[in-house]
């Protein structure tokens, strides 16, 4: 029997309210290791911070044989494919501020 569209709305409903609510945890638990590191105390640009994460990010990734791929030097492939989404980020968090 197929569901109908009301409930499949209230499904995504409940998805996105779930996926908000993983999203604020990651986000809570990243902050305070992030302050906890001394990162609140560095003055520098959101760009070049997040920039700096994506290379962390991308130092802990799994490449495709599922091993980490180890560090990337600044001008690497696995840090300027993502810089796209930085700053799309920047633009989203912006927001919420």
């Amino acid at each position: 029997m197929k569901k109908p569209s009301a409930k499949i709305r209230q499904e995504i409903a409940l998805l996105q309210d779930q996926l908000r609510q993983a999203e604020t945890r990651e986000a809570e638990r990243i902050g305070r290791l992030a302050l906890k590191a001394g990162i609140g105390d560095i003055a520098i640009d959101e760009t070049e911070l997040l920039r700096a994460f994506e290379e962390l990010a991308a130092r802990f990734r799994p490449d495709r044989n599922g091993s980490a791929e180890g560090k990337k030097p600044a001008g690497s492939s696995a840090a300027s494919g993502s810089l796209p989404l930085a700053s799309d980020a920047i633009k989203n968090s912006a927001g919420e501020a």
